[in-house]
Order: structure tokens, then C-alpha cells, then sequence
């Protein structure tokens, strides 16, 4: 299917692993010209700024400053807004342990991160339209203790989402959020991870925690990162030219009722 990216502008924020760099791969093999800010990079998106239209540029997106400067790198035109990066840090401690500088980390990163982004895009995409695709989460929807304010952020983030494709959809500018369950990603999966810590504040083993939460999923297994990338990509396309306001859930059938 060809999805009309091919030399496209799309901005990537968390685009050196994971979800963040499939959807990398997914806009350059569309033709799209990535720029792509992340802390720091990898060898996994050095490869691509090797052989695709990418720029790679070094920023701390929790930097009140840092989502202008990534979007200013593209320059006057922005066609699509990928809102990727965050933070979901596990609370084993529960509410109580959660301080006010967590939740101000986590909001900072996961929510205002996405708003100061998208705050810095807009004016680009007005002339010619555009799209913005925020990554958020079934935590949206499925609270959860064990990362309880990452649900929160992601709530809010969802909302912020639907409130500006009521503001921006008359002047050409559509914004959609894709809500994955448990990818299989380092955030959950790597050293430090979602599963590890998870198995440490219960006493049990990390593959434990894993099938727990494939044993969720009807289809038993969870989403690649890829798959969450296509998804992304056919959202920031004019294939879907009149799909804006939506949340497009990704999660193995996990969620019963949304």
C-alpha cells in the first residue's frame, strides 16, 4: 500500500530504541526524512542515519528547551509529529512511595515532553497540514498501581490528544494516539525492565512476570515493535485522511471493554 510519505517531514521523539526506532525504520522506508532525537544515540539508528534520510539529533526532551530544539532541526516544515518518548517507572512501594519528584519526572517526560513537541510543530504544519501520532498506552484506560503515574500521564496525554484534533482538525492538522499493551522492547523486557522489577518487589522470577502478562493477551504473546511502528506510519499518512481524534489500541485482545 502506498501511503504518500516519500519526502515527508516527520519529527520522531525516543527514536533510538524500541518503538521509538522501529517507527524510524517504518518513515524512512516510506521515503519520509526523519529527524530523530533521542539522548543519546545507537548503533541500531546510526545504521539508519547510514543508509536512510535521517538526523540524528542529540537532546534531553526533558529539557523544557529540548522538544524546540528537535523540532527546529527539521527546519520550517514538519509534516508528521511522532510523540514517543516516556517513562514508565515501576512503584513497587506503592502510592505512598511515589515522591513529588517522581511524578514531576514522569509528567515532565511522558506528558509535557509531547506537549512542548507538538506546541513547536503546529505553526510548521499549519500552511501545508499535517499529522501528529502520539505513542500512548492501554494504561490509559487500565489503571495499574505498579506504574501509577505513568497511567495517569498517559490519561492526560490521551485527553491533551483529543482536545487538539477538536482544535486543529479545521485547519488541516489531524491527531491520533495508538495504545499498546506489553511490547517486547527493553522497557519491558531489558535489564532493569518492567518484568524485572516487577519479579523483585513480588519474589518471583522475571520470566515469571512475562508469561503472567503474555497469559493476558488472547494471542498470547506480546506486540513486536514493529507492528506498533505500522500502525504509526499508516496514522501519519493520507491514506487515513479523514481518521483524527481516534485511539487505536494495540494490545493482544488484553483489553475486554474500552
Amino acid at each position: 500500500m502506498e501511503l504518500g510519505l516519500g519526502g515527508a517531514v516527520a519529527v520522531v521523539t525516543g527514536a533510538s530504541k524500541g518503538i521509538g526506532l522501529a517507527v524510524v525504520g517504518a518513515l524512512v522506508r516510506e521515503g519520509a526524512r526523519v529527524v530523530a532525537g533521542a539522548r543519546q544515540s545507537t548503533p541500531e539508528l546510526d545504521e539508519l542515519a547510514r543508509t536512510g534520510e535521517v538526523e540524528i539529533v542529540a537532546v534531553d526532551l526533558a529539557d523544557p528547551d529540548g522538544p524546540e530544539r528537535l523540532v527546529s532541526a527539521a527546519g520550517a516544515r514538519v509534516d508528521v509529529l511522532v510523540n514517543n518518548v516516556g517513562i514508565a517507572p515501576v512503584r513497587a512501594g506503592g502510592f505512598v512511595s511515589i515522591t513529588d519528584e517522581d511524578w514531576a519526572a514522569t509528567l515532565n517526560l511522558t506528558l509535557m515532553a509531547a506537549v512542548r513537541a507538538a506546541r513547536a510543530a503546529i505553526p510548521r504544519m499549519l500552511e501545508r497540514g499535517g499529522s501528529i501520532v502520539t505513542v500512548g498506552s492501554v494504561n490509559a484506560v487500565l489503571a495499574d498501581p505498579g506504574v501509577l503515574d505513568y497511567s495517569a500521564a498517559k490519561a492526560a496525554l490521551a485527553s491533551v490528544s483529543k482536545s487538539l484534533s477538536k482544535e486543529l482538525g479545521p485547519r488541516g492538522i489531524r491527531v491520533n494516539t495508538v495504545a499498546p499493551g506489553p511490547v517486547a522492547t527493553a522497557l519491558w523486557l531489558g535489564g532493569g525492565g518492567v518484568a524485572e522489577s516487577f519479579a523483585a518487589a513480588g519474589g518471583v522470577t522475571a520470566e515469571d512476570v512475562v508469561k503472567g502478562a503474555e497469559a493476558s493477551m488472547v494471542t498470547g504473546r506480546f506486540t513486536r515493535p514493529d507492528e506498533v511502528a505500522d500502525l504509526v506510519v499508516l496514522l501519519a499518512s493520507s491514506r487515513v485522511g479523514n481518521v483524527t481524534g481516534s485511539t487505536f489500541t494495540i494490545d493482544g485482545g488484553l483489553l475486554t471493554q474500552t
